[in-house]
């Protein structure tokens, strides 16, 4: 399980890093898969390790990220309108 706490770590300083650094956007996907996918490997770690807070914090983190995600893809599969014509 430490594998799973680590990855998750890394993923999020990565995430954090490169958004610092304007690499990416907090509205990119790949930003919030990296926070999704490190809340994971966290909620593991935590939940294994009897750290129900800190597992609770990267549930709630990582559902804040699938909320992004899913509104990231809804306004991709949404087309923008178009001007009226005259």
């Amino acid at each position: 399980m430490e594998v799973a706490g680590w990855s998750g770590a890394l993923l999020i300083l990565a995430a954090y890093l490169l958004l610092s650094l304007g690499r990416v956007s907090g509205q990119s996907a790949s930003y919030q898969w990296m926070n999704v996918a490190g809340a994971s490997g966290f909620v593991v770690n935590g939940w294994w390790h009897g750290a129900i807070p800190s597992a609770t914090l990267n549930v709630i983190w990582l559902a804040i990220g699938a909320v992004a995600l899913w509104r990231i893809d809804r306004r991709k599969r949404t087309p923008e309108p178009r001007p009226a014509a005259d």
